[in-house]
């Protein structure tokens, strides 16, 4: 076994013995969102902190 596969078989393994399915589908979750992220960087899409913070200030408090 190569690639994805073995990288998600390897995921499931290192989690403890006593996960549950939903723990599994929630570490699968967050490596798709955590790859989607990487790839939206590695093709120029994003936001430049001082952005991040001008838009955010409405929300947060200093």
């Amino acid at each position: 076994m190569h690639g994805l596969k073995q990288q998600i078989i390897q995921m499931i393994e290192s989690l403890p013995d006593n996960v549950t399915v939903d723990d599994i589908i929630a570490e699968l979750y967050f490596r798709l969102q955590v790859d989607a992220g990487l790839k939206e960087l590695d093709e120029g899409k994003w936001i430049p902190h001082e952005e991040v913070e001008k838009r955010m200030s409405k929300w947060l408090t200093k």
